[in-house]
């Protein structure tokens, strides 16, 4: 990060640590693992598969094999909710393996257990290649609200724009070339083989598109925390408020300057003295 990239982030108010640019590797490492789940969530987007392909290689049966995987794969929800970690990461593994075993009972074919995963991989790609050719790039929308940056980084923080757009080309090809391996498997290959391959294709492309994310953010202008803005600019319009109406507050309490006022009795002689040729007695 250059000198000038320091600056700016000294320049920002001091924050916490999740949201200070002080350290931009720890603060993208932490983004990234609270976006995609962190360890725990590649353990539960691969294991239910690996039971699911491990048990049809044993025995040869669907039905099994989709009741253990659909089973493991509730218990990791459960963890999840007992933990009180982030529904989005209780349920999402929990619907994706659902939706594949939904997919291969109906058919009757093992590798269709798969297949929505594929053809969610596959349109993933494509929406992180389009976005970023189109400026607005899928990892920005994701990973702003979590840097606590939104998306200011369209406009104000146009080095940080290049990174995510670098990182979505990088997240689209990596999933594109996944894509392009597994399809004409699924149509070539047999399940027990299809299905080793799909799990051990699993983990490496998510990590290797994380680690290129992470490179990107790292060497990128540190994030604006438009939220602290929003705060600052909200207390700064409260104190401004208070102070008008303490001013306000205060006016009728002044005594207005009143005209000197006069005795009754010599009401009659003041206005006498003011004639011309008339003299008090």
């Amino acid at each position: 990060m250059s000198s000038l990239d320091k600056s700016t982030g000294a320049d920002q108010d001091e924050a916490p640590d999740e949201s200070a640019p002080d350290n931009p590797h720890a603060l993208t490492e932490a983004a990234l693992f609270e976006a995609f789940g962190g360890v725990r969530g590649l353990v539960e987007t691969t294991v239910p598969g690996l039971v699911f392909i491990l048990i049809f290689t044993i025995n040869q049966d669907l039905r099994s094999s989709a009741i253990a995987a659909l089973v493991l794969s509730a218990l990791l929800g459960v963890a999840r909710l007992v933990r009180r970690d982030t529904l989005k990461h209780a349920f999402s593994g929990v619907f994706g393996v659902l939706v594949g075993v939904v997919f291969a009972m109906v058919t009757g074919n093992a590798k269709d257990f798969y297949l929505p995963g594929m053809l969610y991989g596959l349109g993933l790609s494509l929406a992180y290649l389009l976005s970023a050719f189109a400026g607005w790039p899928l990892l920005g929308v994701i990973l702003g609200p979590i840097f606590r940056e939104n998306l200011s980084w369209r406009t104000r923080n146009p080095g940080r724009k290049r990174a995510y757009v670098k990182a979505s080309y990088a997240w689209g090809f990596i999933f594109l070339g996944k894509a392009a391996i597994l399809f004409p498997l699924y149509w070539w290959s047999d399940p027990t083989r299809f299905g080793w391959v799909t799990v051990a294709l699993k983990i490496p492309p998510l990590l290797l598109a994380v680690y290129l994310t992470w490179i990107f953010l790292a060497k990128a202008p540190p994030p604006i925390d438009v939220i602290a803005e929003m705060e600052a600019e909200e207390e700064a319009e409260e104190a401004a408020k208070a102070a008008r109406e303490t001013a306000t507050g205060e006016q009728p309490d002044a005594t207005p300057a009143q005209a000197p006022t006069t005795d009754p009795d010599q009401g009659d002689d003041t206005a006498e003295s003011r004639l011309p040729g008339r003299h008090r007695r």
